[in-house]
């Protein structure tokens, strides 16, 4: 069931932001968004893992009330680093997620992977607008975030390039005349690598992403596309469609986002250059729209816009991810979370590129379905997983 709105809240100037991860890519791309636009926005807080540097040039740039670094060790240096500015600092996994609780209209969500999830969910629980750039957070818990959305009042916005061309193409109050949606994928650097070529793909090769600037683990996934796997789960649990609305299209130009199909045949498309200030503008000023720097689009330049459809033997994590989703409960869990620890290796060259679905298969294949019932069930079975994934890894 989706927990994204068509009906705002009333908004007023300034808007004050908290930005969980304002260190990656994401964040960063915030934070040059909000420095461009300072008479609309106030920060709130900022958070980052390990980058304290950047964190602290981040929080005396925008001015934010509060600097929170993940790495509890890192703290005296950011301490230093800000002192005099009247910045508050803390650091910790608990000070991340007491930021996400501080009082702030919009929580720009984009932490990597499964430690986004408490803050998250803290931000959901007080009622906040929640932009969410952490895909793990509605794959590995979805129905426990929407509940907790519901609960608290709070608006979800999808800030994945794909999720938030849906959502503004998507009519949620005639959500029956939907007859799919389909997800857009570039195809990564290897999408015409023969599978002899892939096995030999090194990280640096597979991070070299053809349009997009990503962090390092999500060019990986791009590269398997289970990227793409990850947003299915994730669409499901955004919009009220049903596992078997969803659909990818690769498109290598990455110009039409994504689209949604209507039950008359009309197809609505939402398109722009490969920029992902454009989504993340969006979710910052919704209801509304602010300029980004993003450069605009020529169709006439472009000339081409070309599409085929995934090859599910080259690219096995799609049909992971399709797997999981159809059986609900903890696989989508188990999946992320293999995944996650998968793509680990392969950064750090312990294992083939083609061996993150492979893991991630035996895996799942080991664990099962099982309900989930509460946040705990989630780090139960995530837990589980990987402990499972690094045994698998190490031969033990």
């Amino acid at each position: 069931m989706a927990v994204v709105s068509a009906s705002p809240k009333p908004q007023t100037a300034p808007r004050s932001v908290t930005v969980l991860g304002s260190t990656g890519s994401i964040g960063c791309n915030t934070v040059d968004l909000l420095a461009r636009n300072p008479g609309d926005f106030v920060v709130e807080a900022l958070t980052g893992n390990r980058n304290v540097e950047l964190l602290a040039q981040q929080a005396k740039q925008l001015n934010a009330n509060l600097a929170v670094v993940a790495d509890e060790s890192l703290y005296g240096q950011l301490r230093d680093l800000l002192a005099g500015t009247g910045i508050e600092t803390a650091a910790g996994d608990q000070a991340v997620s007491d930021a996400a609780a501080r009082p702030s209209d919009i929580v720009l969500a984009s932490i990597v992977g499964t430690a986004g999830l408490r803050p998250t969910l803290e931000a959901a629980r007080r009622g906040a607008l929640v932009a969410l750039a952490n895909k793990e957070t509605l794959v590995s818990a979805g129905a426990i975030m929407n509940a907790e959305i519901s609960r608290g009042g709070a608006t979800l916005i999808p800030v994945d390039s794909e999720h938030s061309a849906i959502f503004q193409v998507f009519d949620f109050e005639r959500s029956d005349g939907v007859s799919n949606i389909t997800l857009t994928a570039s195809g990564g650097p290897f999408r015409e690598k023969s599978l002899a070529e892939m096995k030999a793909m090194t990280p640096e090769q597979a991070v070299a992403h053809p349009n997009w600037d990503m962090g390092a683990k999500i060019s990986i996934d791009s590269a398997s596309m289970m990227n793409k796997g990850l947003e299915m789960i994730e669409a499901f649990h955004l919009f009220p469609i049903s596992t078997d609305q969803i659909e990818v299209l690769v498109h290598p130009q990455s110009v039409i986002h994504s689209m949604v199909s209507y039950v008359d045949g009309s197809v609505l498309a939402q398109m722009g250059t490969p920029d992902m200030r454009t989504p993340i503008a969006y979710a910052l000023a919704w209801p509304d729209r602010m300029s980004a720097p993003s450069e605009p689009l020529s169709l006439a330049e472009i000339g081409t816009l070309t599409f085929e459809a995934p090859d599910l033997v080259r690219f096995p994590a799609l049909r992971l991810a399709r797997e999981a989703l159809e059986a609900g409960g903890s696989a989508p869990t188990i999946l992320n979370a293999a995944n996650e620890v998968a793509v680990a290796a392969f950064l750090d060259h312990k294992i083939g590129f083609l061996e993150i679905a492979a893991t991630v298969e035996t895996i799942m294949n080991q664990l099962g379905t099982t309900p989930l019932a509460s946040l705990e069930d989630v780090f139960a079975i995530d837990g589980e997983a990987r402990a499972r994934t690094l045994d698998a890894l190490t031969g033990q």
